[in-house]
């Protein structure tokens, strides 16, 4: 069904160093085997999760044994004593990695962690689960399907890596599984809140990172790291980009401006727009009628 060796030479080849603005990994081997037969009771320092393509066995976790067969999928946690038994053995493929802890933001290394933690070690009949259907999809098919472009595949795994962690990780009633979002979907979400309720004089970082479930290091960090400045620097540049458009395009007073633009004072507005336009918001609109073109929209 599968090209065994194709497929574990390119995953080896590609997709061993997964990076991200919020998250990195180090994929220390891919595994493919069509005949994975016992191996001895160990522990390493890593992460190893394991995914039965076909066959029968068992694996033992910490003293715990448990059945595996086809669809069943397991994760080997850190410095926990493991070991896989096949007699007949099975079609087995398995990934090793760990996080680069330093490189990594607050809420991936605390989702991560809760994966260490978790006693949920063993599914079954696991077929069509995501990280079941994300995993076989970054395999090579022995029927002439078109395989996934070699560029593709950093990106896949970095969503398998990820899905790992609802799908070992035990929910308590009524809590949340910490879950990974994007930085390009949080940075969206925050842009799209911010763009939204500039009238707010009070659109604080800690506001915006309420309302998107993250804590406010997380969206600071998520701002520094994707459009190279602050989160205050941007909703200062957002206020005065609208208050421009204003003055442009609509009569209204330049306190009312200034208020639906969340300023607060006409004071505080004019000493912004100042040191953004080189100019003040009534010589702005003055100039505007000259033909002058916001630079900030250049």
């Amino acid at each position: 069904m599968y090209h065994w060796i194709e497929s574990e030479t390119r995953l080896n080849r590609q997709a061993v160093r997964i990076k991200s603005p919020d998250a990195s990994f180090t994929v220390h081997y891919w595994g493919l085997e069509p005949r994975h037969f016992s191996n001895s009771l160990h522990k390493h320092s890593y992460f190893e999760i394991c995914y039965v393509l076909g066959g029968e066995g068992a694996y033992l976790d910490d003293g715990t044994l448990y059945p595996l067969s086809k669809g069943s999928l397991f994760c080997s946690r850190p410095e926990i004593n493991h070991q896989i038994m096949s007699s007949a053995g099975m079609q087995l493929i398995f990934i090793a990695f760990e996080l680069n802890e330093s490189e990594c933001s607050e809420e991936v290394r605390a989702a991560f962690q809760t994966l260490a933690e978790t006693t949920d070690v063993c599914k079954h009949n696991g077929d069509n689960l995501p990280s079941a259907l994300l995993w076989r999809s970054l395999l090579t098919r022995e029927d002439q399907q078109p395989a996934i472009p070699e560029s593709s595949l950093p990106d896949l795994a970095r969503a398998l890596l990820f899905s790992f962690v609802p799908l070992f990780v035990l929910k308590a009633s009524g809590e949340r599984t910490p879950l990974h979002r994007s930085s390009a979907l949080l940075l969206k979400q925050a842009k799209l809140y911010i763009r939204d309720n500039l009238s707010d004089d009070d659109l604080s970082l800690g506001k915006v990172a309420a309302h998107l479930n993250v804590s406010p290091r997380h969206l600071s960090r998520i701002f520094s790291s994707n459009i190279r400045e602050s989160y205050s620097q941007y909703v200062r540049l957002q206020r005065v980009r609208q208050s421009a458009d204003l003055l442009l395009h609509s009569d209204l007073s330049i306190k009312v401006i200034a208020e639906m633009t969340g300023f607060g004072s006409v004071h505080y507005y004019t000493r912004t727009f100042r040191a953004l336009m080189n100019t003040t918001p009534a010589k702005y609109r003055e100039d505007s009628y000259a033909g002058q073109q916001n630079p900030l929209h250049s």
